[in-house]
């Protein structure tokens, strides 16, 4: 391509107005958290009781299945300030969402098929107190 040894009038307007508005630029860092957006899904149960986060926990999964997330991230928390220690017939693993919610999931069929895996988080990210559920590609 050749240089141009001056630049006409139109020209000149034509950069002007493209450095006042450009349309055709993709911005790498937004198409990037665009992609990010679909890659987890974050959700914290704090403050729901087992039920409620039951109930919370299957439409996360559902929708996020059909969406197309790879991942959802449940801060469950580790069950600390429960006060289960004084009830001797209370499960302190079966009373806390930390323990329910694997095993709610593993005991509905319909969930657990959309599931790859379920694991602890790292510890950056909530460790024991946070569920990483990895999600199968949904089907059409």
């Amino acid at each position: 391509m050749k240089k141009k040894s001056k630049l006409s009038e139109k020209d000149k307007k034509s950069w002007e107005d493209f450095l006042k508005s450009p349309l055709n630029i993709e911005d790498k860092e937004e198409s990037k958290s665009q992609i990010k957006k679909y890659l987890r899904f974050k959700f914290d149960l704090h403050g729901l009781s087992i039920d409620e986060a039951n109930k919370k926990v299957t439409e996360i999964i559902e929708n996020c299945y059909e969406k197309g997330f790879k991942e959802i991230l449940l801060i469950t928390g580790q069950g600390h300030h429960s006060n289960l220690d004084k009830n001797v017939y209370v499960s302190k693993d079966h009373s806390t969402l930390k323990g329910t919610i694997p095993e709610f999931i593993k005991n509905n069929s319909a969930l657990y098929s959309k599931v790859i895996k379920m694991e602890n988080a790292s510890l950056k990210e909530g460790g024991k107190g946070a569920l990483i559920i990895r999600l199968k590609k949904f089907k059409v």
